[in-house]
C-alpha cells in the first residue's frame, strides 16, 4: 500500500499519476477508514475521459503531517521520486512567474501559493540527498517521468544546484511578501 507523509503529498502523487486512457486529474471523493488499527485515506472518482473509477489508497504515515504547502516531515517520500518533485516545481513556477510577470507588484499575492508550492517540492529533491553526497543518487529516480527529468539534466540534482533553486524561489517569495504583503500587515 502507497504511504503518503501528509495530504498535500497524495493529492500530488493522483495528479501525477494519469488514467489508463491518459486522463490526467478527476473528481476525487475521500474518506477515511481503518484497517488493522492502522488509518487509511481512500479516494475515488469517475475519470472525467472515459468514465472509469479511479481509486487509490494511501496508509499514512505515523508522524504528524506538515502544514501546506510541505509534503511532509526530514524523511524522503516513499510514493513521489526526487525527479517528479522537481518536474512539478518546474511546471508550477513557469506558470506562477508568468502570471507575476502581468501582474501589477501590489496584487502579486494571490501567486504566493504556487511560488510556496514550487519551493516545498525542491525542498522535497532535497530531502533525497544522502548526507555527504554532493548529487542525488540515480537509482532514487524511479517513475519513467523523474528519471527523464534526471536524464535530460543530471546536474540539476547536485547540491550546489539544488540550493541555488531553492535560494531563487525564496526570493521570489521574499518579493512578493515585500510588494504585496497579506492583509492587515
Amino acid at each position: 500500500m502507497l504511504i503518503a507523509r501528509s495530504t498535500q503529498e497524495a493529492h500530488l502523487y493522483m495528479d501525477l499519476h494519469a488514467c489508463v486512457c491518459g486522463a490526467e486529474g478527476f473528481e476525487r471523493e475521500h474518506r477515511l477508514e481503518e484497517r488493522d488499527g492502522v488509518l487509511v485515506a481512500v479516494y475515488e472518482g469517475p475519470c472525467p475521459k472515459c468514465g472509469r473509477t479511479r481509486s487509490y489508497e494511501f496508509r499514512l504515515a505515523d508522524e504528524l503531517p506538515p502544514a501546506p504547502p510541505a509534503f511532509g516531515g526530514a524523511e524522503p517520500s516513499r510514493i513521489i521520486d526526487p525527479g517528479e518533485f522537481l518536474w512539478i516545481s518546474d511546471q508550477v513556477a513557469t506558470d506562477t512567474g508568468l502570471r507575476l510577470l502581468h501582474t501589477p507588484p501590489t496584487e502579486q499575492r494571490e501567486q504566493r501559493v504556487g511560488s510556496a508550492f514550487a519551493l516545498a517540492a525542491v525542498e522535497e529533491v532535497l530531502k533525497f540527498l544522502p548526507e555527504g553526497a554532493d548529487r542525488v543518487p540515480e537509482e532514487l529516480f524511479t517513475s519513467e517521468r523523474g528519471r527523464e527529468v534526471y536524464r535530460k539534466n543530471p546536474r540539476r540534482f547536485e547540491r550546489a544546484e539544488l540550493l541555488d533553486n531553492l535560494a531563487r524561489k525564496r526570493r521570489v517569495l521574499e518579493s512578493i511578501d515585500r510588494f504585496s504583503p497579506p492583509p492587515g500587515a
